[in-house]
């Protein structure tokens, strides 16, 4: 089973990064919509211009986060803490998959992923103890966030407007109405 596994993860690592591990079976991340990519696009803007780059990073449609289960997904956008890069430091020819919980996860909705996210990503960052899940419908207007509690459980909520700071990482706020605009 080991070997089968590791030739699974040398196949992913030879797709550049573009296919995400479910169950074992590789799947190429489709295309996205237009209402994806610009959501996407005003989201990272707003992101990158609130984090210093000496804490932290963020990576869009590119990083693989390991689930416990073997999965390998990769998030529309994640905030990287620059301390998880230690390991690639050494050698920057290294696949970047990270298996540590990370401060804040998004997905968002597109007609070619829609089915399989929320019910197979949210599930597998909340066993990875990622601490805020975001699932963004750029159609609907809608965020879904998932915040782990100290306690390891998860706190759903949901909005559509305003001002909401982050929750591992409270000096970066997101300007819903601007992703919507």
């Amino acid at each position: 089973m080991a070997v089968a596994r590791e030739s699974i993860l040398a196949l992913l690592e030879e797709t550049d990064g573009r296919s995400e591990l479910y169950d074992g079976e590789l799947r190429e991340k489709p295309q996205m919509s237009f209402g994806h990519n610009d959501t996407l696009d005003v989201l990272l803007d707003q992101v990158k211009s609130q984090l210093s780059r000496n804490l932290h990073r963020v990576r869009y449609n590119s990083a693989h986060l390991t689930v416990p289960n073997g999965n390998s997904y990769i998030p529309d956008l994640v905030i990287v803490p620059v301390s998880a890069f230690e390991d690639f430091l050494s050698n920057r020819r290294r696949f970047e998959r990270y298996a540590d919980p990370m401060p804040f996860v998004v997905e968002i909705w597109s007609p070619s992923t829609g089915s399989y996210d929320v019910d197979r990503k949210i599930p597998g960052y909340q066993a990875r103890s990622d601490l805020e899940i975001w699932r963004i419908h750029p159609f609907d207007q809608v965020v879904l966030n998932w915040r782990r509690q100290d306690d390891g459980r998860y706190v759903e909520s949901a909005a559509r407007g305003g001002m909401i700071a982050l929750h591992a990482l409270p000096d970066v706020t997101i300007d819903l109405d601007a992703l919507w605009a």
